[in-house]
């Protein structure tokens, strides 16, 4: 019966992904509604005991009625995709600015979602008085154990998972070249994981990064480093694979052993940020095959039986982050720029309804 259902939903996705966008179901327009009558996608994803989330631009969430509708309705978690980063949470030294992720994790707990943390340690967007600040090595582990314990201790009890470390590897396998590790050494990210644990003792740790969904020498370098601080008993509760594919490099097939690797360390699993860019123009055939990718990333994480959530990195192209990155690219998301539904939304429909998995403990 398991195959059955994997089959027919498979076929339903086919034939879903090839019908055009006006076919898809309406605009969203003022009205905030992704298709007349369907099941939103965290109705779907609950009757799988998945949690299915978007990052969130809260600038669009403030200021754009169907943006806002949509992301209450279609989603059971987010992740600040900016407002919880160093930069934004930190901008001159000593001076906090919460706010904006008040806001967000507020606006959560009235539409019944839970948070993804989003970010503790990263070498990217951090505030200019760190990174031009001549800190010596006691000084800047400090810093960094202030801020990670200040900002867990503030958000506690509202945090469902924390992105503690991210991207910390290249793409060989070695770790990278950041301001963390030059200064700090490779001890850093136990560390980070053991104060956040201190600030809370309840949200899920995670370690984060991109191109690790699939195995080669990445996603090997992270498995180890796993094992090891699992095997040291550094708090690490899970890992998340970011998602982040481009249809021109072509789609990976492997990705459910991979995510199985890990679980058999003990770590609960999740996609942290999917999207499916493309070259532009998008045509059918291109948005059949970014359809597909979707599949393929939901499909892993529903053959894992701890991967608590999937989570889309923005549900529109009206304000993805994929054209001002990579030049000629874009329409990465599942709806387009009106909030018509995609064949990659009707393909996740398609998967969350197809199939059911075992109760698996958060």
């Amino acid at each position: 019966m398991k195959t059955l259902r994997l089959a027919l939903a498979a076929a339903l996705t086919s034939c879903l992904a090839l019908l055009p966008l006006a076919a898809a179901g309406p605009a969203a327009g003022a009205e905030g509604r992704a298709a007349d009558g369907d099941r939103p996608l965290r109705r779907l994803a609950a009757d799988d005991r998945l949690r299915i989330g978007t990052a969130v631009d809260t600038t669009a969430l403030a200021d754009d009625a169907a943006y806002r509708r949509l992301t209450g309705s279609e989603f059971s978690t987010v992740t600040a995709e900016n407002v919880m980063k160093w930069e934004a949470l930190e901008p001159r030294r000593g001076e906090y600015d919460y706010a904006a992720a008040d806001r967000l994790t507020r606006y959560a707990e009235r539409h019944g979602q839970k948070v993804r943390g989003h970010v503790l340690v990263w070498h990217s967007q951090l505030p200019s008085w760190l990174t031009t600040g001549d800190f010596d090595a006691q000084e800047l582990r400090a810093i960094l154990r202030r801020h990670i314990t200040d900002t867990v201790r503030h958000f506690k009890g509202r945090i469902w998972q924390w992105d503690v470390v991210n991207e910390a590897f290249n793409e060989d396998g070695t770790l990278r070249d950041s301001i963390w590790l030059r200064k700090l050494g490779p001890g850093y990210i136990a560390d980070a994981f053991r104060w956040a644990r201190r600030a809370d003792p309840h949200a899920l740790l995670f370690y984060n990064d991109y191109n690790t969904e699939w195995t080669g020498p990445k996603s090997d370098a992270v498995l180890d480093l796993m094992s090891r601080l699992r095997a040291e008993g550094v708090p690490v509760d899970g890992v998340g694979f970011q998602g982040h594919l481009g249809i021109q490099y072509g789609l990976p097939t492997d990705m459910a052993a991979n995510f199985a690797r890990f679980e058999k360390l003990g770590l609960r699993t999740a996609v942290t940020e999917a999207d499916v860019r493309m070259v532009l123009p998008a045509d059918e055939a291109k948005l059949r095959t970014q359809a597909e990718g979707y599949r393929l990333l939901l499909d892993a994480c529903l053959r894992t039986r701890h991967c608590l959530s999937f989570t889309v990195w923005g549900f529109t192209d009206r304000y993805s982050w994929v054209p001002d990155t990579f030049e000629g690219q874009g329409a990465a998301n599942i709806l387009d720029e009106d909030y018509r539904p995609k064949p990659a939304y009707r393909a996740l429909q398609a998967a969350l309804a197809g199939r059911a998995r075992p109760a698996a403990a958060e």
